[in-house]
């Protein structure tokens, strides 16, 4: 029985953490991070 809620409490926590980074929203913030190793070190200063 524990064993069984447990699964599902991580499940639904994996499936909101999936959502989270899939949404659309957070496009834009995931854009940024995704450049900032080729950034210059003058540009990461703005």
């Amino acid at each position: 029985m524990v064993s069984g809620i447990v699964t599902t409490v991580l499940l639904a926590l994996f499936l909101l953490g999936w959502t989270w980074a899939w949404s659309p929203r957070r496009r834009a913030d995931f854009d940024a991070a995704a450049r900032l190793p080729l950034a210059d070190e003058g540009e990461d200063a703005r």
